[in-house]
């Protein structure tokens, strides 16, 4: 009678940590998913951006878009890049990298 007791109780365990741990899991991938609902045709400077992320519409995320990340760390929804010009302007610029400029003193041509 003990030994069945004891089985009963680690069983009971058992289950108890299967379900906690499933449904632990469960709750990671049913999170938000962080997407763009509208965007906005307004031009975004390109002194602000730092990095963006394209939207296709599949999955969690119904809307195609670009997102736009500033260097404050906003995120900014803009149309998709197939839809308007500017966006993929923008998006050249930023895998262009960086302009770098010459430093040092000028020398006079004589």
């Amino acid at each position: 009678m003990m030994f069945s007791n004891r089985l009963l109780l680690w069983t009971g365990a058992l289950l108890i940590l299967s379900v906690s741990l499933w449904s632990c899991t469960t709750a990671q991938n049913d999170g938000a998913a962080d997407c763009c609902l509208t965007t906005s045709d307004r031009r975004i400077p390109k002194k602000v951006v730092t990095s963006f992320i394209v939207q296709t519409g599949d999955g969690a995320c119904r809307i195609p878009a670009t997102i736009f990340v500033t260097k404050k760390g906003l995120k900014l929804c803009a149309p998709f890049p197939s839809e308007s010009n500017w966006v993929s302007k923008l998006i050249d610029y930023i895998l262009a990298g960086p302009v770098s400029k010459p430093r040092g003193k000028k020398h006079r041509q004589q």
